[in-house]
């Protein structure tokens, strides 16, 4: 299977081709003594103020919920994911319906990955949840022992079998720009190789090396493609950081990718932090990408939605954030409460005849009792995953606008001391 119907990116276009917003990226309020700050990212479905929660939609639906509901939750923006639209319903479908915010009745900012962490993480067989918390380094070959590879990764591409039907499939880092334009989302990533903390060092260093070279292939095909797709507007192009946990890894990948440009003399707008670290180093390697990054262009943080994740990436200068977490969890009865997370299915809610959270303003809190939500769980009712996700959803977007609101207001430590005091104080 290959992505279908994308132009021939060397025909020459019958108009000028999309260009992106001038500035792409406007500084806000900077955090004293800190790199967070922020911000606004103009698209052409709207603005993303920042620092931003991005909610994941990741077959071109937040699941168990509807679009229309993402919004009223105050959602800015919605990330869907590369690897899955191209299996399914593949991403030619998805142009022809006018692009991923038509095909998903979505009318603001969209995102999508390049679809490298699923080719990797599901052809390997890892979780994102040893990136975040295993500690210790052994080589990704002694863990995957005994287990089939479904992916393997040269210096031109990926070539993965399917988790669907086993088919074989190949992403080069053209293929992933040809399939990103074709689902048009405003702002897209790079090509890059995902790595874990069970890589070696040489080849954490083989990996950024590789990453590098795909994202000038990257640029090259996305001014291509840019100038061939004269009826879709601008997508802005993100270059993606690896390095794992090393500071001259990291270090070394922001300023290679900084220093890239295109024909057009324009490199990236803006940057992802992703790759493989443990929680308690996620603030220093976010400090070491922006002290490297151009301040004036937007930094993503790939997957991370703890509360204290979110303040310590955004005073490390992070801008966006996006994760599954808080449907996933939601669907498996687990509540996001300032008091602390816990699971909504358990005995002592049976009879709970409050909201979730009285201070909560989403849609779960204003109609819903825990003593419902509970009986659904245990009716096995899919109701439970819609209204437990809205709620979770809502906590998650509001906490980093909370964190937004207060570096503006310039009490962003005294709020994340009174947050995480709350949040965490059963720990």
């Amino acid at each position: 299977m290959s992505p279908a119907a994308v132009p021939d990116s060397s025909a020459t276009p019958t108009s000028p081709p999309p260009t992106p917003s001038d500035p792409f990226f406007t500084i806000g309020t900077r955090l004293d003594g800190q790199l967070g700050r922020t911000g606004v990212i103009h698209t052409p479905h709207g603005d993303i103020r920042t620092p931003s929660f991005v909610a994941v939609g990741t077959k071109a639906t937040v699941k168990a919920v509807l679009p229309e509901s993402m919004k009223e939750l105050g959602a800015q923006s919605l990330l869907a994911n590369a690897y899955h639209l191209y299996l399914q319903p593949g991403p030619d479908i998805v142009d022809e319906a006018g692009g991923l915010g038509a095909f998903m009745n979505w009318d603001g900012p969209t995102f999508t990955d390049s679809g490298g962490f699923q080719v990797m993480s599901l052809g390997v067989g890892f979780k994102k949840v040893l990136a975040m918390e295993h500690v210790g380094v052994r080589s990704d070959e002694v863990i995957a022992a005994g287990k089939e590879r479904l992916a393997t990764v040269d210096d031109d591409g990926v070539t993965f079998k399917s988790h669907l039907d086993g088919s074989r499939h190949r992403f080069t880092p053209e293929v992933s720009m040809q399939i990103q334009h074709q689902l048009g989302a405003d702002i897209i990533f790079a090509f890059d190789e995902l790595t874990t903390l069970f890589n070696t060092r040489e080849y954490q260093e083989q990996s950024v090396e590789r990453t590098q070279a795909w994202a000038v292939r990257c640029i090259a095909e996305h001014e291509k493609l840019t100038a061939a797709r004269t009826h879709r507007p601008y997508q802005a192009l993100f270059g993606v950081v690896q390095g794992a946990q090393y500071e001259d890894l990291r270090r070394r990948a922001c300023r290679g990718l900084e220093s890239l440009t295109g024909e057009t003399g324009r490199g990236f707008d803006g940057y992802g932090i992703g790759g493989a670290l443990e929680k308690d180093n996620l603030g220093t390697i976010v400090r070491w990408c922006s002290e490297e990054l151009p301040e004036h262009k937007p930094r993503h943080m790939l997957g991370i939605s703890e509360p204290d994740d979110f303040f310590v990436a955004v005073e490390n200068g992070a801008d966006t954030f996006d994760c599954v977490n808080p449907s996933r969890v939601a669907r498996n009865a687990a509540i996001y409460h300032p008091d602390g997370r816990f699971n909504i299915n358990t005995s002592r809610f049976r009879r709970d005849f409050t909201p979730i959270d009285e201070n909560c303003d989403c849609y779960t809190c204003a109609h819903y009792t825990r003593a419902y939500l509970h009986h659904l769980f245990k009716a096995k009712e899919m109701l439970a995953s819609t209204l437990c996700t809205i709620h979770n959803e809502r906590f998650t977007v509001r906490l980093v606008d909370d964190i937004r609101d207060s570096i503006d207001a310039g009490r962003f430590d005294e709020f994340k001391a009174e947050t995480l005091g709350r949040f965490y104080a059963g720990r």
